[in-house]
């Protein structure tokens, strides 16, 4: 079962629907039974947001004459600029009234989001004079094209931004016209050399963005090599190796391109081939087409990527590169391998929790405990996966820390808050990135006892996910009643005891596929609080004697949670009682985690399996799933957990 969610709220209830509000004012009370489908101009409003969102400005502007007076002008004025903005394929096009927009809604979440787009506009079209004036009023500073534009118009006024640009050019995914664009400034400024445009190609073939590989190669100038040599070295690394590596740099660079390529196809037959050109290279580039190589056979759990991975010491290499090579050195149990791999990463990333508690461990194997003991030390207060294994390295258990009470009053002042409302009008149509966008934006400036107002607050007009996400975002003050949230406790208690579940964990797991969301759809189908797929509903309800059921049952509360948790015994069963192994099938289907195990040369602990799914999403599904049952279970029980004790060890 994918969780890719892109979970909408189905009319969970009364209290998401505020169909009646002005723009920034109270939601009015709804009665249970009252009639919750959208209005004819609640329907004309969505039509428009989804021309916004395909930047047709013609239709855009037709819907929203029909509606003039929608109670939410910021929305309704921005689906109208917006596409005027982008082109069909969201590449900035021209100007629009954009600043007496910015004005009227100045401290709104919508400003910020029109704010984003101007910036990308502006940056687009070199404007640096009016992008450094809006810049700094972009709060949430979150877009990486933005941040590519912004350090290039730094650029425009003489100073040096390589180091930072280096620090942000990690992700190619995210980086649009605006970081093609830097790079090709930084190359013409000399501040990138003709290396560092290479390790952004490699980077973004290795990463399978070959568009913006592609256009990345523009800014090598006159050092571009011929189109028929980089389409060979892209499309046919084969061929181009076989005619052996010329001397010279563009050659020795197609070559390690080649390898990129080759290696995601075959790991095996790549380093096979390198074995024969690696001569040819440099030291430095022999260890880069050695990194790459491992890198593509440790996500696919090759047994020779470790062995690979050793010849690229001191390399520079992509973040998950970096990553993997530390994977597949704990997978043999190489603890100095750990060790180096880490101390060779880009410091951002290896501040990173995970990285940070390897690092220890593998300092506390080498018999250094007290430096181990130092750096657990920095990430023990942490409440994630790694904070809880770091705290059990220090000898202590997982505890939840004191709750925070707030009163009545408090909790009735949040009505007030105009993002609230509006959030709660767009969750009952369905908006939910709207509606994230409005509740989380009062949320910046909120002191923790504040936070912890607001999810109690979202607690009490059922808006679970928000409560739960609310209250993790509290630092010294906390209530992790709210923050590991248990409604509907009697039919999860009743359901996880008939299948011989902890209950805990059947919580902790509901959390991370639905946060709650009564009416969660993924991307793929799957629904319901525990995420199941209809495939798979059929399948468990077929097993337990319910026969066919429908979508509609299958997403009614008691019968989602009981096939799921039928489901999750299921698995269990079938992988030895691991809560690790059946968290990773109930997520992946149980085929994939039996054959990752059947790959183990030998046992491994629970957190080292975890920590080396090759599915980011799945690796971080299972960490996520077991720390919150930990929580859950000290929640639910009142004493000291183990995370250690659930994670156990996966033998072969």
């Amino acid at each position: 079962m994918s969780k890719r969610l892109n979970r909408v709220y189905l009319a969970a209830g009364a209290a998401l629907a505020a169909v009646t509000l002005v723009a920034c004012g109270t939601a009015s009370a709804v009665r249970p039974d009252a009639d919750l489908s959208p209005s004819s101009e609640d329907r004309i409003f969505l039509q428009l947001r989804d021309a916004a969102r395909a930047n047709d400005a013609g239709k855009a502007a037709a819907l929203a004459a029909q509606i003039p007076d929608y109670p939410a002008p910021g929305y309704l004025e921005y689906f109208t600029i917006k596409p005027q903005l982008f082109d069909s394929q969201g590449h900035a096009r021209i100007d629009a009234p954009v600043l007496s927009f910015l004005q009227r809604y100045d401290g709104q979440a919508i400003a910020d989001r029109l704010r984003n787009d101007y910036l990308v506009v502006l940056g687009n079209r070199h404007d640096w004079k009016n992008f450094e004036q809006q810049y700094p009023r972009f709060v949430l500073d979150d877009d990486t094209q933005v941040k590519c534009y912004a350090l290039e118009a730094r650029l425009s006024r003489g100073e040096n931004v390589a180091r930072q640009a280096r620090a942000l050019l990690v992700e190619p995914k995210w980086y649009g016209d605006g970081c093609v664009d830097l790079i090709g400034a930084l190359a013409e400024s000399s501040q990138f050399t003709s290396d560092d445009i290479w390790q952004q190609i490699r980077l973004a073939y290795e990463q399978n963005y070959t568009t913006t590989g592609s256009s990345i190669v523009e800014a090598l100038g006159q050092e571009k090599p011929r189109d028929t040599l980089f389409d060979d070295a892209v499309n046919k690394p084969p061929l181009y190796l076989a005619r052996g590596v010329m001397p010279n740099t563009p050659a020795h660079q197609l070559t390690l391109l080649a390898i990129t390529r080759m290696a995601r196809n075959d790991p095996a037959m790549a380093a096979a081939t390198f074995s024969s050109v690696a001569p040819s290279l440099t030291p430095a580039e022999r260890a880069i087409g050695w990194g790459t190589i491992g890198y593509q056979a440790a996500i696919k759990r090759m047994p020779s990527a470790a062995d690979w991975y050793r010849l690229s010491a001191n390399a520079q290499l992509s973040n998950p590169a970096y990553e993997w090579r530390t994977r597949s050195a704990l997978l043999v149990g190489d603890w100095n391998m750990v060790r180096w791999s880490i101390e060779q990463m880009p410091p951002t990333l290896r501040s990173q929790p995970s990285w940070v508690y390897w690092h220890a461990r593998a300092l506390k194997q080498a018999g250094d405990t007290a430096t181990a003991n130092q750096e657990f030390q920095t990430i023990a207060d942490q409440y994630n996966f790694y904070g809880q294994l770091a705290l059990e390295e220090l000898g202590q258990k997982i505890t939840v820390p004191p709750r925070t009470t707030v009163s009545e009053a408090e909790i009735a002042q949040m009505q007030s808050v105009p993002g609230f409302a509006l959030s709660q009008r767009f969750y009952a149509l369905n908006m939910r990135l709207e509606g994230n966008r409005e509740w989380n934006w009062p949320l910046r400036t909120m002191t923790d006892r504040q936070l912890i107002v607001a999810a109690q607050y979202a607690k009490r007009i059922e808006l679970f996910d928000r409560t739960v996400n609310t209250a993790d975002k509290t630092k010294e003050e906390h209530d992790f009643s709210l923050r590991y949230l248990s409604p509907f406790r009697d039919i999860v208690e009743r359901d996880a005891q008939n299948t011989g579940l902890d209950v805990e964990w059947a919580y902790g797991l509901i959390r991370q596929e639905s946060r709650f969301i009564i009416n969660a759809r993924s991307e793929v189908g799957a629904g319901g609080l525990m995420q199941l797929m209809p495939g798979t509903a059929q399948l468990v309800a077929k097993k337990i004697g319910l026969g066919p059921v429908s979508r509609a049952q299958m997403n009614d509360i008691n019968t989602n949670i009981l096939l799921g948790t039928n489901y999750l015994s299921m698995i269990y069963n079938q992988f030895d009682n691991s809560p690790v192994l059946a968290t990773a099938g109930y997520n992946a289907g149980p085929g994939r985690p039996r054959q990752w195990r059947q790959d183990l040369r030998a046992p491994v602990e629970g957190a080292i399996f975890a920590e080396t799914i090759p599915f980011t999403e799945t690796r971080d599904y299972v960490k996520n799933v077991l720390s919150n049952t930990v929580y859950y279970a000290a929640l639910f029980e009142g004493r000291p957990q183990s995370s250690k004790a659930r994670l156990g060890y996966i033998a072969p």
